[in-house]
Parts: structure tokens; C-alpha cells; sequence
């Protein structure tokens, strides 16, 4: 056996809304906010078609996809963007987000057990904050990261990469990703990582997940300490 695949896991790169954090629809609530507050959409078509593009890009940065839904235009795209993200943390702060069950316990026993974790999101940083504090998770993981000046959002593999820089982890192969959607199956095989991981809590289905090229599909985030241990 190669040296490279023995490499013990030493980091999991978690994703959070539909993976560690159940929002209960929020995402396509503020995009509809967004929608009404910027007029990107004229017809009740053109709405659905919206909606459909929200649901195939879940996962990816926010203001990405809006550039796209507003056609070139920076600043409808900066308004919807800042509507939707005002719209979710106002839905958050509500109590309208919780853990996904085990997502808590999952991160703590790694820690205990010296893996590092890092979350990961396609929210502003705002909104991101949000999120952790209505969920008390200040202190839950040793890397917290969103897209940044320098850090592309999903599918691109910053987030994964920052991640392992900022934890000093010693190879990707020693890095796992794990998420909802498409894009961040992607984002994780873009950083090379010894595992992407699909789950079936969130965003995109088994078939979506594996289309992407997700080398392993669980349930639930909870099931991650089985398949971690099969990879060690």
C-alpha cells in the first residue's frame, strides 16, 4: 500500500447549512426577499427558473449566483446579495436554524480525538456569524471561513485549502471535506482531498451527489465517525 494512503486524517472540513445546520427553507425564503427587493425576476417563469438555478448552484457563493441571476448587472446583483443576506440572518436570529442531529457531537469527539475541523459556508461573513452565534458555536471548531478577498467560494477549492493552511495540516491527503451539494463534492475533489463526502440531509440527492463525483454519500453527517474510521 502507498505511503499516501495511509496518511492519517488529521482534518474534516464541514459545510454548514444543509450539513451541520437544518435552516428549514431559509435559503429560498431570502432569495425570494432578494427577488422582490432587487426585480430579478419580471414573470412568474422567470421566478421558478430562478429558483431551479438557486437549487442546482446551493452551496456556492452567494453573490456569484446573483451575479449570474442579474445578467451583468453589479449592482442589482450587490443589492439582491445584501437583501438576502439581511433576510437570512433576520430569519436566524429568529431561531429558525438548529443543529442537524449529531453535527454537535461529531465535531466535539473529533477534537477530543485531535482531528482538526473547520466550517465552511457560501454566506457573507455577516450571515455566517449569524448562524454560529444563534447557534453558540463560537468556540466548536478550530476554523471558521466563508468567501473572501482571496478565497473564491465553492466549487473552487479555497475554503478547503485555507482550511488546511490555517490548521497546519500536513497534506490534503489527510484532509476530509464533507457537504449537502454538488459544489462542495467538487470544492473537495479540487483540493485533493483523501475523501469528498456527500450527505443527504440538505441541498442535492444521492443521484446529484454522486453525478458530482462525491466518493462516499452518507445520510447524515452523524455517520461520519464509521467512514473515518474505514479510511484510517
Amino acid at each position: 500500500m502507498s505511503a499516501t494512503t495511509t496518511e492519517p486524517i488529521t482534518l474534516v472540513v464541514f459545510d454548514m447549512a444543509g450539513t451541520t445546520v437544518q435552516d428549514s427553507g431559509l435559503v429560498q425564503q431570502s432569495f425570494l426577499a432578494a427577488d422582490r427587493h432587487a426585480g430579478l425576476s419580471k414573470t412568474d417563469a422567470d421566478r421558478e427558473e430562478m429558483l431551479r438555478y438557486v437549487d442546482d448552484t446551493m452551496g456556492q457563493s452567494k453573490i456569484t449566483v446573483f451575479r449570474h441571476l442579474a445578467r451583468g448587472d453589479e449592482g442589482k446583483a450587490q443589492a439582491a446579495n445584501q437583501e438576502f443576506e439581511r433576510c437570512y440572518a433576520r430569519l436566524v436570529a429568529e431561531g429558525n436554524c438548529s443543529p442537524v442531529p449529531g453535527a454537535e457531537e461529531v465535531i466535539a469527539t473529533l477534537r477530543a480525538d485531535g482531528i482538526k475541523t473547520a466550517l465552511t459556508t457560501g454566506f457573507a461573513k455577516e450571515t455566517q456569524t449569524a448562524i454560529i452565534e444563534a447557534l453558540g458555536w463560537q468556540h466548536l471548531a478550530d476554523a471558521v471561513l466563508c468567501p473572501t478577498a482571496g478565497v473564491r467560494g465553492r466549487p473552487y477549492p479555497d475554503m478547503a485549502l485555507t482550511a488546511l493552511m490555517q490548521t497546519e495540516t500536513d497534506s490534503v491527503r489527510s484532509m476530509v471535506v464533507l457537504g449537502d451539494s454538488a459544489s462542495d463534492v467538487v470544492s473537495g475533489l479540487r483540493a485533493g482531498a483523501r475523501a469528498s463526502v456527500g450527505v443527504l440531509t440538505g441541498a442535492h440527492d444521492r443521484a446529484q451527489l454522486s453525478e458530482a463525483g462525491a466518493t462516499h454519500i452518507l445520510d447524515s453527517v452523524a455517520d461520519l465517525p464509521t467512514l473515518l474510521a474505514e479510511l484510517q
